[in-house]
């Protein structure tokens, strides 16, 4: 069994698709979500879906500080990939040295297409005809570590923002999830879903 430990900020439903996986596959574990904003829905989610929560502010703390105490929940609950999921800060060459396993984020463009905060919008407002996500490796960049996959869909133009806004997410709920599950099991080793009573 893999250990998997999913940072986010937001309303969680990449945490909630990333769990619902997990669950189902039988053979990995959730250890905890770490979310950096007191109140965010995904806490909720966490707790809805019986995810143990740490709730890890960066008020009034530096950078390096939070990411040591990020390092030691990771450490103490023997956490072997850690997926950010909407998670809005940036980590630094510290944590990533520091945390010895992989870290995969997930970006709602097609990289190195629109990095940033604002891809969805600029995706949208870009004409191109070919959108979507890309599923990354982390590394000290903004967005721009190996790409370990990319899904797209064609629009017409006539498409809303929230339409493709919806696509986008769609894409997510369903690759994501099975990218962290593939990494798992390779972390993992060959292993075979345990049968249920």
């Amino acid at each position: 069994m893999a250990r998997l430990a999913v940072f986010a900020s937001g309303m969680g439903s990449n945490f909630a698709a990333i769990s619902a996986a997990v669950k189902a596959a039988q053979r990995h574990a959730i250890e905890f979500l770490l979310c950096d904003v007191a109140g965010a829905k995904v806490l909720d989610r966490a707790k809805e879906l019986g995810v143990p929560a740490v709730l890890l502010s960066y008020e009034g703390m530096s950078r390096e500080a939070v990411e040591k105490k990020m390092v030691r929940h990771l450490e103490r609950r023997g956490v072997d990939i850690v997926a950010l999921a909407g998670f809005m800060k940036l980590l630094t060459p510290y944590f990533l040295g520091a945390f010895k396993g992989p870290v995969v984020n997930l970006h709602p463009s097609l990289l190195p297409k629109y990095p940033g905060a604002h891809a969805i919008e600029e995706s949208f407002n870009s004409g191109d005809k070919e959108l979507g996500i890309s599923v990354i490796r982390v590394d000290e960049g903004v967005d721009t570590g190996p790409v370990l996959l990319r899904k797209s869909f064609h629009r017409d133009g006539s498409e809303t923002l929230a339409e493709v806004e919806k696509r986008i997410h769609a894409l997510e709920h369903q690759w994501f999830p099975r990218v962290i599950l593939e990494m798992l099991d390779a972390v993992d080793g060959p292993t075979r879903p345990v049968a249920t009573p």
